[in-house]
């Protein structure tokens, strides 16, 4: 309604009113002086009407503008490939635990670990990745435990099949660094090899890319901080001992990991890792200290029948003759496992029986006698998928002068979700 074809329709009523008017008087015509006063009345009605109008027309205009922002801010709230739910519908909660006994001369009980997984797709193409872990249940000035970030991410599918990430993220090697779940492996401890060379779990804070490239091949690469080993003391340059969990980490020397694996038969992965860093002290001696991780694994599971083999072997430069990783024999570290494996059906439940020999050396630059064996023997019964008990015979070998055999019977129950 625009204000002309307002003013004439107040005009309209104006003169209806007057007419009215005369005709409520009968047939008298009033005097000019009471006409001038309906007049002015009437002039009053419509400025008053007018005066209305234009308040009423300002306020739905505000109101609309106040719903077209709130349809705004809905639509950005909401957009996205990923759906066009509320934010909670795009968000994945998971997790995974584990409880150990430890018979034998450690006769310890421990709630190992405690993880709480988080993810949230931002859109069908972006999405974070997230995974907080407390370790022995109690953590604190003068307490076993620690709380811990494994990894926090952003992951980016930049074209079909590859894929972008830059954060907190597990270094693509060996076969339990990424996959630890409880539910996923065999033993109640993870196996001394993967943990002591490798060493699981390892994660760094860098850049990454990662896809498939046909036949069943992939690929990841990454740039991203690196170890931290200390120089002197009883784990001068042992690998495990150079993890900085990227809290403050020193940053001097990043690495550089790359791994091929191939999964083009059902079951069946195979995989090679290569790192290296340029300086795996981090310049602590002023030196350089070059390091070259390279690790291949097979793991294969055809029917009831399983089977996962690993080897790693890290190579360090000698340094000074004194004070380098020559020094201590650990410029060569290195360590094996074969690990055969049945499952089958029983019932309500899954049994799965495994046996493993697992052989390391964390000072092979020795010439003494500096390995470890140790030989598993044991079972998982799976109650659910995700819900596993374990029990298991662990009987080590040790070097001579490395102290007594840690032999014992281990019991755990895990779960994921």
């Amino acid at each position: 309604m625009t204000l002309r074809f307002t003013n004439l329709l107040l005009s309209t009523a104006a003169t209806v009113a007057l007419a009215t008017t005369a005709v409520a008087q009968d047939t008298e015509l009033p005097s000019p002086e009471e006409m001038w006063r309906i007049i002015q009345s009437q002039q009053q009605e419509i400025q008053d009407l007018k005066a209305r109008l234009e308040s009423t027309e300002s306020k739905v205009a505000e109101t609309d503008a106040k719903v077209e922002a709130t349809a705004e801010i809905v639509d950005l709230r909401d957009a996205g490939d990923a759906g066009t739910g509320g934010w909670w519908e795009r968000t994945s909660l998971g997790g995974y635990g584990e409880l150990h006994y430890n018979a034998g001369d450690k006769d310890e009980i421990d709630f190992h670990r405690f993880v709480l997984f988080i993810g949230h797709d931002f859109t069908d193409d972006l999405r974070l990745v997230g995974e907080v872990e407390i370790e022995h249940a109690l953590a604190g000035d003068g307490k076993p435990g620690e709380v811990e970030l494994e990894q926090a991410y952003i992951e980016y599918d930049y074209t079909e099949g590859h894929r972008a990430r830059a954060g907190v993220f597990l270094i693509p090697v060996g076969i339990l660094n990424e996959t630890h779940e409880p539910p996923t492996f065999f033993g109640v401890e993870r196996n001394p090899v993967e943990a002591n060379i490798i060493p699981t779990t390892w994660w760094e804070g860098g850049v990454g890319a990662s896809g498939e490239i046909g036949s069943g091949f992939s690929y990841d690469v990454s740039l991203h901080s690196g170890l931290m080993t200390p120089t002197t003391g009883s784990n001068a340059f042992k690998i495990r001992s150079g993890r900085q969990k990227v809290a403050e980490a020193k940053a001097t020397d990043p690495a550089l990991t790359g791994r091929i694996k191939w999964t083009g038969l059902p079951g069946v992965e195979l995989a090679a890792t290569a790192h290296y860093q340029d300086d795996i002290t981090q310049n602590a001696q002023g030196l350089g200290t070059p390091a070259t991780l390279i690790e291949a694994h097979a793991d294969i599971r055809r029917g009831g029948w399983g089977l996962r083999v690993l080897g790693a072997r890290w190579d360090l430069d000698d340094g000074p003759v004194f004070t380098g990783p020559g020094a201590f024999g650990r410029d060569v570290q290195y360590g094996w496992y074969v690990e055969p494996s049945y499952r089958f059906d029983a019932g309500p439940v899954e049994i799965g029986l495994f046996t493993r020999y697992s052989e390391f050396d964390n000072e092979a630059g020795n010439s003494t006698d500096s390995k470890f064996g140790q030989f598993d023997l044991g079972a998982n019964v799976w109650l659910h998928p995700d819900v596993v008990f374990k029990i298991d015979g662990q009987f080590e070998f040790r070097p001579d002068g490395r102290g007594k055999n840690d032999n014992r019977i281990n019991l755990g129950v895990g779960y994921q979700f």
